[in-house]
């Protein structure tokens, strides 16, 4: 018969199987440019591609990972490569996996943020983090303070970060992924942390929430920037041929939906159909759940 600390032990070791810890990776910093620098997220679930941006004056962090310990880890991380005073933090979306290490960077860190994704965190995180929480105590323990923090620099849109000696332009092009979703492009290294928006090796994550016109907008507004490299928000970073390959995927299921709607079939029927068909060309590729939203959103959106 088992012990009760051997069964505990076994089970600690499935929950860790099922949810290796979210941390994000000490000395892993990757360079991508002259002024742009990447902590891949090691194919770790719940944990970000921390994006950090170094100007003479200023510098950026984008997607500072999920709650306090994490941000700690990458304020850490960007002491090796800057030594800039002034700070920003911005996220790609309202995700606390992408929002929550804020907590990390009080004043006077400035936090830039589009006024939708602002509303999207106020309307959505706590739901999301008790969520994450349920998964295991640590998930818990870094979700402890998930506190609303006040945009210092706020924007509709479009805006622009003069870092010194670089500059970074932000473009909110929601809804995609979510309604808020931001990207950010590091003009001269042209690099692309395009968060959800640009996948690589997966699906795109879609909702029924989502717009496959606003989505394919987004990505013709991208490539006229003409990116050499793009990071998304989960996986591995890619070139600027990601736009084109995802296009292509929006695309192949957006015309089948309709196609499938013309039939007769209802949504139910299309995004199951869809899902099936996607996953058939493409069975290593991950986030198939966001081929039926993608189908659903595009099945909305038909004629």
């Amino acid at each position: 018969m088992l012990t009760a600390s051997v069964m505990e032990t076994a089970s600690a070791a499935v929950q860790q199987t099922a949810f290796p810890p979210p941390f994000v990776r000490e000395d892993a910093l990757v360079k991508l440019g002259d002024h742009s620098w990447v902590i891949p997220d090691g194919g770790t679930p719940r944990v970000p591609n921390v994006g950090i941006v170094v100007g003479s004056r200023a510098t950026l962090v984008i997607d500072p990972g999920l709650g306090r310990r994490n941000g700690d880890l990458v304020r850490r991380e960007l002491t090796k490569i800057s030594s800039s005073s002034e700070l920003y933090v911005a996220s790609t979306h309202y995700h606390v996996e992408h929002t929550t290490g804020l907590v990390a960077f009080p004043p006077p860190a400035k936090y830039v943020n589009a006024r939708v994704q602002e509303t999207e965190f106020a309307e959505g995180a706590l739901a999301q983090a008790k969520a994450f929480a349920a998964r295991s105590a640590l998930d818990a323990e870094l979700l402890s303070e998930v506190v609303a923090r006040p945009t210092d620099v706020p924007f509709d849109r479009e805006h622009q970060l003069d870092l010194g000696g670089v500059r970074v332009r932000l473009l909110m092009v929601g809804p995609t992924h979510t309604r808020g979703d931001t990207v950010f492009f590091v003009e001269g290294d042209q690099v692309l942390f395009a968060g959800d928006v640009v996948m690589n090796n997966s699906f795109v994550a879609a909702t029924e929430q989502s717009s496959l016109k606003a989505w394919l907008a987004a990505l013709d507004a991208l490539e006229t920037w003409a990116p050499r490299t793009i990071v998304p928000a989960h996986g591995a970073v890619g070139t600027g041929a990601l736009i084109g390959v995802n296009r292509g995927f929006i695309l192949a299921i957006q015309a089948r939906a309709r196609a499938l709607k013309a039939q007769g079939r209802t949504a139910d029927e299309v995004a199951a159909t869809v899902q099936k068909e996607m996953q058939a060309t493409h069975p290593t590729f991950a986030r198939i759940n966001g081929v039926a939203g993608a189908a659903r959103a595009a099945y909305a959106e038909a004629p």
